[in-house]
């Protein structure tokens, strides 16, 4: 039964893209299969009424086909696709009632002298006359 039903939907998808590339676009002159012949075959009018038509009844299967095949693969089967996962035994989890933080020191200065504040150091790279 399934395969039957796989069968028929393989064949409507097929149909589909057939009726699909079949129809003109709007405002192209030339259909992807024959130019013009879809006009002379149903009439200018009568190939969108058609292929349109067509085009909804291919829809109509592809979605009982597809709603078919999901309910019978889903029929045989109870519970999720997880069950037959095997569970990992994980270590306990340790809770931490209190964070000891230790208090907040000022920084203190590198050990060495530092020059003070408002006198010029003698660095090298930097440039004292370019003013």
């Amino acid at each position: 039964m399934i395969y039957l039903i796989y069968t028929i939907h393989v064949i409507t998808c097929l149909f589909l893209i057939l009726v699909v590339l079949l129809q003109q676009g709007k405002g192209a002159d030339l259909s992807v299969f024959g130019g013009g012949s879809t006009q002379a075959a149903f009439g200018a009018r009568g190939a969108a009424t058609f292929l349109h038509k067509m085009t909804v009844v291919g829809f109509i299967a592809f979605i009982f086909t597809t709603m078919s095949i999901g309910f019978l693969q889903s029929s045989g089967r109870q519970g999720s696709v997880m069950t037959e996962v095997e569970v990992q035994q994980t270590e306990p989890v340790i809770e931490i009632e209190e964070v000891l933080v230790p208090e907040a020191t000022p920084a203190q200065a590198p050990a060495g002298e530092a020059a003070p504040v408002g006198e010029e150091t003698n660095e090298p790279g930097v440039d004292e006359g370019a003013d």
